[in-house]
């Protein structure tokens, strides 16, 4: 069981890695299309590229369907849609609150399911241990010393980045429980279809839906698909059969981190030295929550 967990949290340490360097892509992405096209697009190029594995299914014990097929179809409809709605809660309410908060302060509040998975867990019976506690603290300073660069003063778009954060959790909390009863290839590429069909309704209410645009934006749009979505929204659902709820947390969060690296090495920026700090507060979180379980 130990080494399937250690396993599980390598898996969710390489999609915080593409998560975090995916974010070029997605700024130059919203350049040319709005972000609810954006999502709804990507997430529909995820589902593709999974699609093939999810038909074949991922070998795994069909759990609470008990071996019936068609129940088993069921809870993945189910829980895939459940999934999918947090999925698109989260990804849309931090995009609403980008346009009202700056990106730094958006960045830490969006990362403060770090500590809400743990206090969302408790009311589930998850109990993430004293190394579980304290590396959710550290990960939360450390990402802190790492978003937030300017004076901290309340703005409109910050209320829509904590509700962000708590579906974030919720979707956390969401995959830990159903990753294990479930075909798991089959479950990512349902939430996957679920958030881009809620994201493609939405803009087409709300935004203008172009080939021009889409075009523009094919890069950003193929690395999102594949890598963030395809390969590391997949890692994440495989992964967290075995990984704690508080240890996918803590692990995710440093996307920020890589974001930031990724940042200074393709663009030049130039990282501080309390955004070292903060990285290094981020990894040693991740290394108390592991070691000190």
């Amino acid at each position: 069981m130990r080494k399937g967990v250690y396993r599980s949290d390598s898996l969710l340490l390489l999609a915080a890695v593409i998560w975090g360097s995916a974010f070029v892509a997605q700024r130059v992405g919203m350049s040319y299309v709005g972000p609810l096209t954006f999502n709804g697009v990507r997430f529909a190029l995820g589902a593709l590229v999974l699609l093939p594995f999810a038909r074949r299914g991922d070998r795994h014990p069909l759990g609470e369907a008990g071996g019936d097929p068609k129940k088993a179809s069921w809870l993945v409809l189910w829980g895939g849609g459940l999934a999918g709605v947090m999925l698109f809660s989260g990804a849309t309410l931090q995009q609403v609150g980008l346009v009202y908060t700056t990106a730094g302060k958006a960045g830490f509040i969006t990362g403060l399911y770090v500590i809400i998975v743990p206090l969302m867990g408790l009311f589930l019976g998850h109990w993430p241990g004293w190394g579980g506690w304290a590396g959710a603290c550290m990960a939360t300073v450390g990402l802190y010393l790492l978003s937030v660069t300017e004076a901290w003063t309340f703005a409109p778009g910050d209320l829509w980045e904590l509700f962000g954060a708590f579906f974030w959790a919720a979707h956390v909390l969401t995959l830990s429980w159903l990753s294990p009863r479930m075909d798991r290839m089959k479950l990512a590429c349902t939430q996957y279809v679920v958030c881009s069909l809620l994201s493609l309704i939405g803009a087409g209410l709300i935004e203008t839906i172009g080939l021009e645009g889409i075009w523009g934006a094919i890069v950003p749009i193929l690395y999102g698909g594949v890598l963030s979505v395809g390969i590391a929204f997949t890692l994440q659902v495989v992964a967290q059969r075995h990984a704690p709820p508080t240890h996918a947390a803590i692990i995710l969060s440093l996307e920020a981190v890589f974001a930031a690296l990724a940042g200074w090495l393709v663009l030049g920026e130039i990282l501080p030295l309390r955004g070292l700090i903060g990285c290094a507060l981020m990894f040693a979180g991740m290394l108390s929550a592991l070691l000190w379980s």
